[in-house]
């Protein structure tokens, strides 16, 4: 039988938190380690990224990174009423509030919002990947829709178990350019 993308969803989820605390965080770290060395971290001025919630790699050690190398860090702001999202420049942690579901965003008043085409590296979130790129994202389609007009590089960071060898795959689904994981970075090629 072929699930469905929400039990995919709620399939991977449970799987995640399975893991422990200390296990994410050490996932995370080796993650975080293998995407310092790539080319395209090392010759971004200005990344995309979002704040990490329980069930996906720490992005915060990579920020912190991004702020020691002098980068630009940009983060989403999501429209619910348009679908759309914003990215911001944040330069603290303390420019973010918590908004729905948990997820931290950049406070509009405090940061200031940057154009895409400014943005040379974006980090895709998604909860399952294919060798091939495709990702199944949270469901809500910001990332669908940003990286319709994205020309610069995307790339996901996935724990080894976050791979599937099929997913439910849409007219409108992008697959990203490299998924990083904690032992490899994949080069995502049709």
């Amino acid at each position: 039988m072929v699930k469905t993308k929400k039990q995919l969803r709620a399939e991977i989820k449970d799987e995640i938190l399975s893991l422990s605390e200390q296990s994410r965080l050490m996932l995370s770290a080796d993650i975080t380690e293998n995407v310092v060395k790539m080319d395209e971290w090392i010759q971004s001025d200005t990344i995309g990224i979002t704040i990490s919630g329980e069930i996906e790699p720490n992005t915060l050690e990579l920020i912190k990174e991004a702020w020691n190398s002098n980068k630009r860090v940009v983060v989403p702001k999501c429209h619910p009423a348009t679908k759309t999202m914003t990215f911001h420049e944040i330069t603290s942690f303390d420019q973010l509030e918590v908004v729905y579901f948990g997820l931290k965003e950049p406070i509009e008043a405090l940061t200031k919002e940057v154009n895409q085409d400014e943005i040379q590296l974006l980090f895709v979130p998604g909860l399952y990947f294919t060798a091939k790129g495709y990702r199944l994202g949270h469901g809500g389609g910001y990332y669908d829709r940003y990286l319709e007009a994205y020309k610069g590089t995307t790339v996901a960071l996935a724990f080894p178990i976050q791979f599937i060898d099929e997913l439910p795959i849409e007219s409108f689904d992008l697959p990203v350019n490299k998924i990083v994981t904690t032992t490899q970075v994949i080069n995502c090629h049709e």
